[in-house]
Parts: structure tokens; sequence; C-alpha cells
């Protein structure tokens, strides 16, 4: 298969998402940036569809789709508002995944489902002040009592940390065994000591409820640890490629809805008495930002392909990333200029789409850390 050729199952997943961002979603997404947050009932639309769920397997709830049919769901759900597009990817992929990858049979049955349904979302709590890209410097301990783990420390830039039912938390259970210590633990949000302390204000996705989180003696039972005790970095970093995808897959579809509003204003827009797409310098922009598009969603779809076949792809999913954000930047500012005056105004959607697309570049593992992977890679391959 050709990554442009589509089973009849993609395109009809790809349509679907489609049409509902178009309908559901586009008509208010300027309202909920600026409301900061989206409706809860837009959400739990997504859940009836199979759009928070998408690969976890039927018995738990979950559509049970392939990665590239996520990927292209993804791109349309982005297109139609990117903090939508936020919400979604990491709902499936850090929220879901290391639930469906790593929870006992106990905890599927109480969560998995709750979250492929979307009647629950779910949180990665795993960044902290001091410590981004270096996920295992962590300083929130989880300390084992009478039969119960206390938790005690602080969160940062916790996507979905407002609307979150389940809070993934990670925290040192054996400090003195430095990345070997730390250990996953399932948290219900409504918990006692679970403290939603700062709802970020952001440059972009707005409606995306970015947070910073407080655990003061946090307390869950023995039996919430996920997976196994000191393998908490594993499963931290075991969806690095599913999460790269989807994150790609969102810079993508805003960028491609930035092109779509630049192709059609160019062509509506008359300057010196023809169509502004007329002019070579506006048609060029254009070009460019199709090629770019295109080329953005055919490392996508490998990337994708190769995460279904199971097949490794650590390498292929950071350049997807890393070529989707930033390709993302630059066709969005390249809209900017189409609009001239206007795309710098809140009227016209395309400096929504410059704002919700920068982030693309710094989670889910900067830039600069793709390269560091994809850099690492090459000294394995075999000329």
């Amino acid at each position: 298969m050709s990554f442009m050729e589509f089973s009849e199952e993609q395109i009809m997943i790809r349509d679907l998402a489609r049409d509902f961002a178009k309908n559901e979603l586009a008509p208010h997404s300027q309202r909920w940036d600026q409301a900061g947050w989206i409706d809860d009932g837009v959400i739990k639309k997504m859940g009836e569809l199979g759009l928070l769920g998408m690969v976890v397997p039927e018995e738990w709830g979950g559509a049970n789709v392939d990665y590239v049919s996520y990927a292209l769901a993804v791109e349309e759900i982005s297109a139609g508002d990117g903090a939508v597009g936020a919400m979604m990817s990491i709902h499936n992929s850090v929220g879901c995944g290391p639930v469906m990858n790593y929870g006992s049979e106990m905890q599927k049955r109480e969560w998995l489902q709750e979250l492929a349904t979307g009647r629950a979302i779910g949180c990665f709590c795993l960044t902290e002040s001091q410590a981004g890209s270096e996920a295992h410097n962590l300083k929130t301990k989880a300390v084992l009592q009478d039969g119960k783990w206390i938790l005690n420390g602080s969160k940062q830039f916790a996507s979905n940390g407002k609307r979150a039912k389940l809070a993934i938390v990670f925290a040192q259970t054996d400090p003195e065994l430095g990345k070997k210590g730390l250990s996953a633990f399932l948290v219900p949000t409504d918990n006692l000591g679970f403290i939603v302390t700062r709802v970020e204000n952001k440059l972009g996705i707005r409606a995306s409820d970015t947070c910073a989180i407080t655990l003061d003696n946090c307390i869950v039972p023995e039996a919430n640890m996920l997976g196994p005790r000191g393998k908490g970095l594993a499963i931290a970093l075991s969806n690095l490629e599913g999460g790269r995808i989807g994150i790609a897959a969102q810079a993508l579809g805003i960028a491609r809805a930035a092109f779509e509003a630049a192709l059609t204003y160019a062509k509506e827009r008359t300057q010196f008495g023809v169509p502004i797409i007329e002019h070579q310098t506006i048609g060029n922009f254009l070009a460019d930002m199709q090629v770019q598009i295109n080329a953005a969603r055919l490392l996508i779809l490998h990337a994708a392909s190769l995460k279904e076949a199971k097949k490794p792809c650590l390498s292929e999913a950071s350049q997807a990333k890393l070529f989707a954000s930033e390709m993302a930047e630059q066709v969005c500012s390249k809209a900017i200029q189409i609009f001239g005056g206007y795309g710098y105004l809140e009227d016209y959607p395309v400096e929504r789409y410059y704002r919700d697309a920068r982030i693309t570049q710094i989670y889910e593992g900067t830039s600069e850390i793709q390269r560091l992977l994809i850099a690492r890679s090459l000294k394995e391959l075999d000329l």
C-alpha cells in the first residue's frame, strides 16, 4: 500500500473526523479560544464517536483502529480546532496508552473503558519545573505507609489537568536508585491532596487546559501503582512513537487549515485588477506551503504504518514530529503574510493557527530532542 492509498475503513474514519471537525469544531473554535475551555458537550460527542479511545481494543470500549486511521483522524480534528486536537492526541496516547499497556486487569476494568469512551479524560503528570526533557530527574516522592502510597510534590504543564478524572503521576519510590527508582501511579483527580494550583495562560491552544498540579499528602491504595515498582521511566517513555505521531498530525492539521484559509483568500482578494493568487510571489508561497504539507503527511503516515506493523519507528516518529511541527509554523506564518494586515487580526483565523502551531515544537519532546534522537539513530545506520 502506498502512503496515499487508504482502505475503505480508513477513508470512513477520516471523513467522519473531517465532518465532525467542520460542523462541530471549526464554528466554535474562536469562542473556545477566548474562553480558554472546550465545551463539555463536544468532548462527550467525541467519546461517542470513538475518537477518544482509537487504538484501544473493543473489549475495553475502544474503537480498535490502526495507527494510520488514528493519524488521519487527529489531522482532521486539529484542522477544525488545534486545541481539541491537542486534547485528543494527549488523551489517546499518554492517557489511554499507559493503562492499556501496563494496567492490571483490575485497573483496566476500573479505568480503561471510562477513558476509551471519553467518560473520563486522562492527564499525564510527569514534567516538573526542574525536569522537562530530563524526565528521570523528579523530586515528587511516593512513600508506602500502611498499605497506601502517599504522594508529595508538584507537576508542571499537565495537559487536560483541570478536565481530567484520572492522572497518571510519576514519583520517586526509591530515590537512591536514581532513574530505576521512578514509579507510576493512577490517581483519581478528586482525591484529597490532588490540587490544580493554576491553569496556565498560554500563547496558543488556549482552550486546552494546561495546569500546574500540587500533590499534598495525596493518598492512593497500594494497588494503584501502575506497572512494576521502579519501571516508571520505562512507562513514561513507552509511548513516544504514538505520542509524537499524534503531535505531528496535530501540527499537520493546523498547517492545513491555515493553508486552506490562505488559498481561499488568495482566490478572492484582488490587487492590481487580478486575484492575488495570480501574482507570482503569492503563488510561490502557496506552492511551497502545499509541498511542505504533503511532505509532512508522508512522513507521518510512514511512521504510523511502521507503528501499526509493530516495527521500530522511534527515529521515523521523531522525523515526522520534527518536520511537521517546524513546517506548521512556517506555513502559518506565510498564511498571515498572504492575508496581509488582516492576518494579524483576531477577526481572521490565521493568527490563531499561528499561535496554536508553535507549541508543537515543544511538547512531546522539543525539536532539539528530536534532532538528538535522530542523530543517535544514525550511528546504527548500516550504509
